[in-house]
């Protein structure tokens, strides 16, 4: 057997090319040098370690072999031992999603490299051997209480210091390496000198002569002859067959022999898991935490491109191939319905990371080219999701307005397609890092020009000689992030730092330019806002300034690798010293922070669209939620009177300018953050933004004075577009909150209640929010363990009356809860707050609620208690609420009738007049059911007669039909009869015509006849009339009357009921007619009449011949 070698044979006979000295920190076992303890001194590394460790990095070793004609064999062994992975954080990125410390828990303990280590340090890993570049061993997986002890025999190519394959026998199938594959991998990195090292095996079988490879092969079939005999049988035929393909090949492979020239040099990346494991979260929908996998899928990717692996994007290709398939996309278009929100911040993140992959600084120009083919394809696809949700034509394209030869685009918005989550990353494919300016800025922190004397607007320097980076600032600031995503920190702030200055030297120019030129400036000159923009241009600088100044409680830097393994500690923000491109006193954090508040000052017109509006409100809170974990010293606070100087000065350019276009987002959030952070260092300053920020221009129904005509720079890109706010709510919500704030802040202070007062009336349009803040007044003003503050109380009051006037003519259903409110708080203010609601009720209140609630509850017992008065002041309150009570009671006597009766009831001339209105509206505005309610409180009080009056007057509103024996007013009327018969024959004889008028029902009739004739009229003997003892004839009127018309409605009632009815309904026919037979009984003739009533019932319906039988056997 001939087996080739790829590469010359070690030379045996030459000794290991080492030359080893003594010096102090060197240790062999380590990569890095490190400081020896004290005593110590370790052996140096050696020239030829220093050499194969960076030859093992860059070159595969085919390149090697064929590069030298004679390779010794040491150099070969130490050339195989360096090309294994060195860094445990690259094994534990390719294991593990990186979960921070918040998500900790069960979950970081079952990472994947968390288990691998501790399959380490418990001893389970074994059989370790390396061959070439081959590494094999068995790790040992311990029983648990469901599962036995299981052996996995695992295997793990490598080549130029990255894992490119990797085999287990558990059967893993997930984007990561099983915990088996850590164990092994990290065995190897920190025991490198327990693993037996074996040159590539085409080296071994180099060695052996006929004998010893027949050997060899023979073994190899017998130990495995299940497995491999087939296949050695096989090449066996083929390597004896002249013309085989197997014999037109020089040499043969050798999986131990590392990479070939043409291998790409990348970790091992299980494609078709990738694939698989986004298509599942995507189906998810959001559910079971597929959201939450998705973002840390992204994450990783960016820690791939951190570590500047390959990988990173080629993992988000295989990502966005499955987002552009999700077959939810097109359901969405064809049904015209907007994405969840979640799911579109995921679709920004993607776009966001193809921006940072296309704007590696050192891509070669084939990556690039190939990245914007496919950008392209997607970016074509109908489906594609557009940039910002709903509109996506309405920005300009300024992503290449550069300062480095790129011509700006001036093509006509209206023709411009749709601008996609792609579209910025294919528009950055056309930015390089040629410009040599902006080289210099980010390769030296010595770059300036003090002999620089230019001022334009595009100077390259600004007064100082430091240097200036001006360009589209999301783009320039997509360069920063682009430059931390792919490791290069210190370039990355060094940029940040350049655009920083710009901004602040830009914003200081504005300022005089507007100062100068003050009259008729009206205009905004920002379409694109920096806050919410797809590329969070703000959030970067923000984030790339605020990580140098971060540093754990220990002072020892900020450790990535600690992040990625979750065991991150606490952090605070210092202030480390900045170099000489800032001014004195000057550190990263106070720039940091200033940036931030430069750039949610801006002044920036309100996006179109739901999603593109919700992403500024929620970026704004996120920015503000970072700036808030911030400790304010005195060197941040004077930043912040530094700022909010400017942006109450700064014009159109700042949104708490003194003039804003209508359509400016506004600055509520913004500015009670600012308010609460200044407050306790300038008072002042704190109210003149908060109140300034206050106004909302896009609520209000004129255009401010001075604001004559649309800013030109917005008119030509959306002419004549009216405002739709999806957001407003929200931005209500947090005028309201900002507002509330104040109120608490002013408490005792007259003067600012005053003026916030006055801002509130003025600003906030809602009368749900104003009466909130009314209620949060009183809340404060009436603490538990203090003496109320009556000015605030006031306040509240004012604004509670403001809420009543607001939704006096409208529907409000919080209006009984804000009406019953503002009673409490006028009864809190005093008794002259109540006396002035009652005096002008008629603008607060309807006469229902003036009578029913506000007079009531200041006529209670409570309210005389809770205020103390004394009887003059009760006297007094007394006589308002009757007033008002009878203003009511004029204006709507319907509702309002009643209760004026009651508040009148201790002043005769008052309840007087009031039994006089109820008289008045009777014969016209009122209902038989509020005229039975008076009359019956009427008798209640005393007054039968009064009582007796109404009722008839009830009465002549009143129809009560044939078949209506259930309706709610039968009682109302025995009542009526009852209070007639009580008062004596003559009121029971007026009031039996309008009854018998009324009603047709019989069984009602019956009953008020049969109570009739039970006693004598006017048994009660009220007023001193006598009773004449006697019962009544019902020969004679008025009982007659009542009996004849009673009789009439159980014919009329028996005929109706005979038309429609039914077999079911017999047995309770024959109770009626047994019921109409008593009645008719009651007449002297009434058997006769009966008789002859049953018999024309017999004649006219014969034809109902059961009904008839059952009729005959009851009544003959």
């Amino acid at each position: 057997v001939t087996v080739a070698k790829r590469g010359s044979m070690a030379d045996r006979g030459q000794p290991p090319a080492k030359r080893l000295c003594c010096r102090p920190g060197f240790n062999p076992s380590k990569t890095p040098l490190r400081a020896a303890p004290a005593g110590k001194t370790y052996k140096p590394e050696s020239l030829l370690d220093i050499s194969a460790r960076k030859v093992a990095e860059k070159w595969p070793f085919q390149q090697v072999e064929e590069r030298f004609t004679r390779i010794p064999e040491p150099v070969q062994r130490r050339i195989v031992y360096w090309s294994f992975p060195r860094n445990e954080r690259e094994i534990c990125m390719y294991s593990s999603f990186n979960y921070s410390a918040e998500d900790g828990g069960d979950d970081e303990s079952r990472l994947p490299f968390k288990r691998g280590i501790a399959l380490l340090e418990s001893g389970c890993v074994d059989n370790v051997l390396q061959v070439g570049f081959h590494l094999s061993g068995t790790v040992t997986e311990p029983a648990t209480q469901s599962e036995p002890e299981t052996v996995c025999n695992v295997a793990i190519s490598f080549d130029r210091c990255k894992i490119t394959s990797v085999t287990c026998g558990c059967g893993n199938k997930d984007i990561f390496y099983c915990a088996h594959v850590v164990a092994l991998s990290l065995y190897r990195i920190r025991k490198p000198d327990k693993v037996k090292l074996h040159l590539p095996i085409s080296e071994t079988l180099f060695q052996m002569n006929r004998d010893q490879l027949q050997k060899f092969v023979q073994y190899l079939i017998t130990v495995h002859h299940t497995e491999v005999l087939p296949t050695a049988q096989k090449l066996a035929d083929e390597i004896l067959s002249l013309n085989s393909e197997i014999n037109q090949v020089h040499g043969a492979p050798d999986p131990t022999a590392g990479a070939s020239i043409d291998d790409e040099n990348c970790w091992h990346l299980d494609e078709e898991q990738v694939q698989e494991q986004v298509k599942l979260f995507l189906s998810q929908g959001g559910y079971h935490g597929s959201g939450k996998q998705l973002n840390l899928l992204f994450a990783k990717v960016r820690e791939m491109l951190k570590m500047r692996d390959l990988n990173g994007a080629r993992m988000l290709t295989l990502i966005t191939e499955q987002f552009m398939a999700d077959p939810r996309l097109s359901l969405w278009r064809q049904q015209g319905t907007a994405m969840t929100d979640k799911y579109r911040q995921l679709w920004d993140e993607l776009g966001a990371l193809w921006m940072c992959i296309v704007l590696n600084p050192h891509c070669k120009p084939e990556q690039k080219t190939g990245w914007l083919k496919q950008l392209k394809k997607w970016n074509c696809v109908d489906v594609c999701p557009w940039e910002d949700g709903n509109h996506g034509n309405e920005l300009p394209n300024l992503t290449n307005a550069l300062p480095q030869g790129a011509n700006a685009n001036q093509a006509d918005t209206a023709s411009r397609p749709h601008r996609t989550v792609f579209t910025r990353a294919i528009e950055a494919c056309d930015l390089h890092w040629q410009d040599s300016h902006l080289q210099h800025i980010i390769s030296s922190d010595l770059y300036t020009n003090y002999c620089y004397h230019g001022d334009s607007e595009n100077s390259l320097f600004d007064s100082h000689g430091w240097p200036l980076w001006h360009e589209h600032v999301p783009t320039a600031c997509a360069r920063v992030d682009a430059l931390r995503s792919h490791g290069y920190p210190r370039e990355a702030l060094r940029l940040a730092i350049a655009i920083v200055n710009t901004l602040r030297r830009q914003q200081q120019k504005q300022l005089e330019m507007f100062q100068a030129q003050r009259k008729g400036i009206t205009t905004i000159t920002n379409l694109e806002g920096w806050v919410g923009h797809p590329l969070d241009p703000i959030g970067c600088l923000f984030s790339t300034l605020m990580d140098t100044c971060r540093v754990d409680d220990d002072n020892s830097g900020y450790s990535e690798f600690t992040e990625t393994l979750g065991q991150l500690k606490l952090l605070e923000y210092q202030h480390v010293p900045a170099h000489k491109f800032l001014e004195d006193g000057e550190s990263y954090l106070t720039l940091a922070v200033e940036i931030a508040l430069i750039g949610l000052g801006q002044q920036r017109i309100m996006p179109d669209g739901l999603y593109a509006q919700e992403k500024v409100c929620r970026n704004e809170e996120q920015l503000i939620a970072k700036l808030q974990e911030i400790e304010l010293d005195d060197m941040l606070v004077k930043i912040f009177r530094k700022q909010a100087v400017f942006l109450l000065e700064g014009g159109p350019y700042s949104g708490l300018g003194e003039i804003i276009y209508r359509e400016s987002v506004p600055m509520h959030t913004f500015a009670k953050y600012l308010f609460t952070s200044l407050l306790p260092h300038d008072a002042e300053l704190a109210y003149k933004i908060a109140l300034r920020a206050m106004r909302l221009p896009v609520l209000e129904s004129t255009v401010p004075t001075g604001d004559v005509s649309r800013p030109h720079h917005i008119a030509s890109v959306v002419p004549n577009r009216y405002p739709r706010w999806f957001t407003l709510s929200h931005i209500e919500s947090q005028q309201c909150e900002l507002a509330s704030t104040m109120l608490t802040a002013a408490k005792g202070d007259v003067m600012r209640l005053e003026t916030v007062l006055e801002s509130i009336q003025k600003n906030i349009h809602s009368s749900s929010h104003i009466f909130k803040l009314a209620q949060d007044a009183f809340k404060i003003a009436t603490p538990m363990d203090s003496l109320p503050d009556i000015t605030l109380l006031k306040v509240s009051l004012e604004l509670g009356l403001q809420v009543m006037r607001m939704t006096l003519s409208t529907l409000n259903w919080r209006r009984r809860e804000m009406v019953r409110w503002l009673v409490t708080c006028a009864t809190e203010v005093g008794v002259y707050a109540l006396d002035s609601i009652m005096q002008s009720w008629f603008t607060l209140f309807t006469p229902t609620e003036a009578t029913s609630i506000v007079a009531t509850t200041v006529m209670s017992h409570s309210t005389v208690v809770r205020l103390n008065l004394d009887y003059n002041q009760r006297e007094k309150l007394a006589s308002s609420a009757r007033t008002l009570a009878l203003q009511c009671a004029m204006k709507d006597p319907q509702n309002c009738a009643l209760s004026a009766l009651t508040l009148c009831e201790k002043d005769h001339i008052a309840f007087e007049t009031a039994y006089q209105i109820v008289l008045d509206a009777a014969t016209t505005g009122m209902s038989y059911t509020q005229l039975f309610t008076i009359a019956r409180y009427m008798e209640h009080r005393g007054y039968p007669m009064r009582a007796y009056k109404l009722a008839t007057l009830a009465m002549t509103h009143l129809n009560l039909g044939y078949n209506q024996d259930t309706h709610p007013a039968i009682n109302d009327v025995l009542w009526a009869c009852a209070l007639s018969h009580s008062l004596g024959k003559n009121e029971l004889a007026a009031i039996i015509p309008l009854v018998v008028k009324s009603v047709q029902c019989a069984t009602v009739l019956s009953d008020i006849l049969r109570r009739c004739t039970l006693t004598t009229p006017g048994m009660v003997g009220l007023h001193g009339r006598r009773n004449s003892g006697k019962l009544m004839s019902l020969d004679k009127a008025p009982l007659r009357q009542l009996l004849d018309a009673t009789i009439g409605a159980y014919i009329n009632t028996t005929h109706s009921r005979l038309t429609h009815i039914s077999p079911r309904h017999y047995s309770e026919f024959i109770e009626f007619l047994s019921k109409a037979r008593e009645t008719f009984l009651m007449a002297h003739d009434g058997h006769i009449q009966f008789t002859q009533f049953i018999d024309n019932l017999k004649q006219i319906y014969k034809g109902k011949k059961k009904l008839m039988m059952l009729v005959r056997e009851r009544f003959g």
